[in-house]
């Protein structure tokens, strides 16, 4: 249960706040979409792509075991925040 925790604050934080997020919010905006539809589509939508990660992430596991997956991604996640940094101060 606690990993399960860990990955749902994990994926919520990253989601919350997302131009999937603010594209949803949009949607929701129009009068001529029901709620519940906008809210069936988007939630519809990330169920798919989270199941679609999950099969390539199990396939690649099977056949990238050596891989370092969770350094390269967190190398990957330090580049975008250094490049963010550095584009802000850039003006």
């Amino acid at each position: 249960m606690r990993e399960f925790l860990t990955m749902f604050a994990v994926v919520f934080a990253a989601e919350f706040g997302d131009k999937t997020q603010f594209v949803t919010v949009l949607f929701a905006t129009e009068k001529k979409m029901p709620p519940l539809m906008v809210f069936a589509a988007s939630g519809g939508a990330l169920l798919v792509s989270a199941a679609i990660a999950t099969f390539l992430g199990t396939v690649a596991s099977q056949y990238l075991s050596g891989v370092p997956f969770r350094l390269i991604a967190g190398v990957g996640f330090i580049v975008i925040g250094v490049m963010t940094v550095v584009q802000h101060f850039s003006g």
